[in-house]
Formats: structure tokens, sequence, C-alpha cells
């Protein structure tokens, strides 16, 4: 199927907001300079990833044309995760009177946290979220070299109360006295309990992520589930809810296929056990996947969180999470279009795959992603601050 020939899905409005999904690369490249281009007050941006290359530059001066035009500029990008960016790829806004942050600098211990979140937004009314980041690889074409990912513009009230999130996680990020007591407040106070359209957040904290636990509370209820996630390394009784449900109504589950860590690969491979036969699994073929998307009944989460130990437990997530069955019905036919491009797992090829070396290296691979790693993160974390 060529790129123009890719079906498009229009998207109901839902508590006063206006949706646009961007499957597409170069379209969610493109709306991201447009939402650039199109602010008049403030732009504030923050990625995880933020590399050097034809399509980070484009956005870094796209940024500094608004702020020559009166525009308000922030940038926040994470210091584990944009390490290979120069400060002189981003002088130019940090010397132009932009604002300009890493979070969590290698001289700390908490340099071992994440802040994961993906989000663009323009003078508290128009925003982005999904999975991309800012790099070529995440607008690739389809079927082309880069990765396969999931954006969402949002324009209405959510915007502007994600807005007030970045304020207050920017300032707690360019503090160098603040406390992780004050960040799981701050991602505490902004975690939104009511309403069709939510911020949900995730965190540094000793138990399930606020949004993790609202995902989990919908899918102890759900009865039709999909999840597509890049990656998936849960503990196994977070899976038991998609294997219930697959027994009432339907659960499908795609991941990736191809990643640039084949550690994500072995470790999801070693869940399919807890989700085969009732659960159809999926590996999706093209390309590197990079979606997070979960849909429970009528209730879509779009953002930035997978589904492993340490976008539950540790990460800085930010997911959308929206109530409507037509939006939740549009949003299966892309998940439909998706699996057209999958393989399916089925158990029977799932036992031949299982020889001693496989099993192996998905056990390790699963104790490295979720249990090692976790562990020590949280040591850390829990051992500064007096937390």
């Amino acid at each position: 199927m060529a790129d123009q020939e890719r079906p498009i899905y229009p998207l109901p409005g839902v508590d006063g907001h206006r949706f646009v999904l961007l499957p597409e690369g170069p379209e969610r490249l493109d709306t991201l300079i447009a939402l650039i281009d199109g602010a008049r007050e403030s732009i504030k941006l923050l990625f995880y990833i933020f590399l050097e290359d034809s399509a980070s530059t484009r956005v870094r001066d796209a940024l500094v044309a608004a702020h020559s035009r009166g525009v308000k500029v922030s940038l926040l990008v994470d210091g584990f995760g944009s390490a290979k960016a120069s400060d002189a790829f981003f002088a130019p806004l940090a010397e132009t009177g932009c604002v300009f942050c890493r979070y969590e600098p290698k001289r700390s211990r908490r340099y071992l946290l994440r802040n994961h979140q993906k989000i663009a937004i323009a003078d508290g009314r128009l925003a982005m979220v999904g999975g991309f980041n800012v790099a070529q690889g995440y607008f690739a074409a389809y079927k082309s070299e880069g990765w396969r990912d999931l954006g969402l513009q949002v324009e209405g009230p959510a915007a502007r109360r994600l807005s007030n999130y970045f304020d207050d996680i920017v300032r707690w990020s360019r503090d160098p006295r603040s406390q992780m007591e004050d960040l799981r407040s701050i991602l505490l106070r902004h975690h939104e309990q009511d309403g069709d359209v939510r911020l949900l957040f995730g965190g540094p904290t000793r138990e399930l992520s606020p949004w993790g636990q609202t995902l989990r509370n919908d899918l102890n209820g759900g009865t039709m589930i999909d999840v597509v996630a890049a990656y998936f390394a849960p503990y196994a009784p977070q899976l038991r809810p998609i294997r219930r449900a697959a027994r009432f109504g339907r659960s499908r589950v795609i991941t990736a296929a191809k990643s640039d860590n084949n550690v994500t690969i072995a470790a999801a491979r070693n869940r399919y056990r807890y989700l085969l036969p009732e659960v159809e699994v999926y590996e999706y073929q093209p390309m590197m996947l990079h979606t997070k998307l979960y849909v429970v009944d009528d209730i879509v989460y779009i953002g930035s969180a997978n589904f492993d130990v340490r976008s539950l437990y540790l990460n800085l997530e930010v997911m959308l999470r929206i109530r409507d069955a037509g939006f939740a019905d549009m949003v299966r036919r892309y998940v439909d279009n998706e699996i057209v491009d999958c393989v399916r797992i089925t158990p029977e090829d799932y036992a031949r795959s299982q020889t001693l070396w496989t099993r192996i290296k998905g056990r390790l691979s699963y104790f490295l992603m979720s249990v090692l790693d976790y562990n020590v993160s949280r040591r850390l974390n829990f051992g500064i601050d007096g937390q």
C-alpha cells in the first residue's frame, strides 16, 4: 500500500476536545513543526530523546524562529535519553533566552530514573502526546528504516492542564535543591481522577504508578482489550486481566518483532506463556515498533508508557485516557490495520520456538529488564531524600 493510500482515522470530539490521530511519521513531524510555527504566546516541549539529525535540527530551528518572533520557548529533555545531543547543538536555544533544561544530569544518582514523557504544547490550547521522540527515525515513513509509532494531537481544556503540569515539572527539574517528595506531589496533584478526557501520570513511587493503577482498574473490568506495546515485560499477575478478558470477549496484544535492543524482544516473548492460548498475540513486522496504545472496552490510553516494569513503576510517564465508544471504535480500526502487518504467534508456533537456549535467553532478558534494573533503580531512588 502506497503512503498516500494509508487509511485515515477520523476521531469524534469528546468532552470539548478535538483530536487528530497521527500514525504516519512524516505527518507527525509536519504536525509538530506546524504546532511550533503556529504558536503566538508560548511553546513547550518535553522529550525523552532529542538527537542531532535533520529532523531534530528542523524542530530546533523552528523553536529558535518562534523565540525570535516573541514566543516564550521552553524545552526539557532527558539527560539519559538525549545524552548524545551535544550542548553545542542546543546552544542556539540555551544562549538566546529560551528555557532549556536536561532532566537529571549525570552527577545525580537519580540519573537511573528517566523522564520518558513526550509532550508538545502551543499557547496552552493545542498539544501533542504519544510515543515518538525527536529524531529522524521516529518520523520515518511507513515500511522504511525507523520506528513505527503513534501520536495524538489534542485541542481543548486538557492542553491547558498539560501546560500547567509542564511548568511544574520544569521548575522541579531546574532546581538543584529539588526533592523526590516534591516530584511525587507534582505527579499526584496533576493526575486526574474524573472525566472522559483525563491526564494520567507516572513516576518513581513505592507502588504501581498512578497511571498504572488506573490502567489496572480498567483492565480488571474489561472484556475487549487491545494492547500495542513496543516494550512488553510486565509482572505475570499484571497479565491475568488480559487473559481473563479473552475468555469472555477478546484480547489482542501486539509487540515488536524487531528492535534496536534484542533483550526487549526476548523478554516480551518470555511473557507470551502467560497469555497463550486465550489471547491473540501478534508481532509487528515491517518496522521497529515503538507504539504505546491501550484500548479497554470504550476507553483508550495514548501516550509515552510501555507495558513494562520501568514504565509502570519508575519512569516519569504521561498518558491521555479518553472514554468514548465512538473514539474507541475508531482507534480499534487503527489496531485492525496494524494487525495486517503482523505475524500471529500461535500456541503451536510458540511451543516449537521454546528451545533450551530460547528459554534461557528469555528468562535472562526478563530478569535484566524487570528485576535487576527495577531493583537497582528503586533502591537508589528510595535511598535518597529520606524516602
